[in-house]
């Protein structure tokens, strides 16, 4: 079983909660724009994801959050794919702050339309997609395809969004269906702190402890496309489940 990060050393006094969230956000959005200038005149995707990574890193640490890798060594040094629960909108800077910087990542199609962001996310070559099963859906999906198979490492939350309620939602198909057609490994990935440091809804933010822990990659048994994919697509949530700690509401 995994230790949770301590909680005691994360709590913010009320009397603090309202000055420690107005100088987390001013001195978070002035990072954040401070990252889209410099990224803005870089040719190199590569460059442009090493500004925002280390511009991630100090956001956080300079709000007081602290992230804490388990197991990192289990991420492959080739090209793979990475999945993770989803908790709470602080996940993805998480990750991109963790994570080294050929990782791209894979985002809802609504995240594209948030000023400034969508365009700092446009730049580190960030791909949308529409989690509908119409044109534009497909559309996304095969250029998502397109992407992986050009060598691109990516990072899914195949749940697609998240809710207040703590639990692993439903995984979706495209992260799974991606990693087989183009033959590279699964890395499930657990984030434990992200919801008590910035729940859904709440606009209280607090400082503390974030946990990312690496599980063992689960690879293609080759037994078709759809098959495949069902089947890594269930092992790696299985996975994420059982190492979590919250309940299953994939119902």
């Amino acid at each position: 079983m995994h230790d949770p990060p301590t909680r005691s050393r994360d709590r913010l006094p009320l009397l603090l909660a309202l000055p420690y969230t107005l100088y987390a956000v001013t001195l978070f959005l002035a990072v954040a724009l401070v990252a889209l200038l410099l990224i803005l005149p870089l040719p190199s995707l590569r460059w442009r994801r090493v500004v925002v990574r280390t511009a991630a890193r100090i956001g956080l640490g300079i709000t007081g959050v602290r992230i804490r890798l388990k197991h990192a060594e289990r991420l492959p040094p080739g090209t793979c794919v990475v999945v993770a629960n989803h908790a709470s909108y602080l996940d993805g800077v998480v990750l991109k702050a963790a994570l080294p910087a050929r990782f791209g990542f894979v985002i809802k199609r609504e995240m594209n339309d948030v000023p400034l962001a969508g365009l700092l996310l446009r730049r580190i070559g960030a791909e949308f997609v529409d989690r509908s099963k119409g044109q534009r859906g497909a559309r996304d999906a095969r250029r998502v395809l397109k992407t992986a198979s050009s060598g691109a490492s990516l990072v899914f939350f195949p749940e697609g969004t998240f809710e207040p309620e703590p639990g692993l939602l439903r995984f979706h198909s495209g992260a799974f269906v991606t990693a087989v057609r183009n033959g590279y490994p699964v890395v499930p990935m657990v984030i434990r702190g992200t919801r008590r440091i910035l729940p859904p809804h709440f606009l209280w933010p607090r400082p503390g402890t974030i946990e990312l822990e690496f599980l063992e990659p689960v690879a293609s048994s080759h037994d078709g496309i759809e098959a495949d994919a069902a089947a890594l697509r269930d092992r790696a949530r299985s996975a994420i489940l059982a190492q979590l700690g919250e309940p299953d509401r994939a119902g």
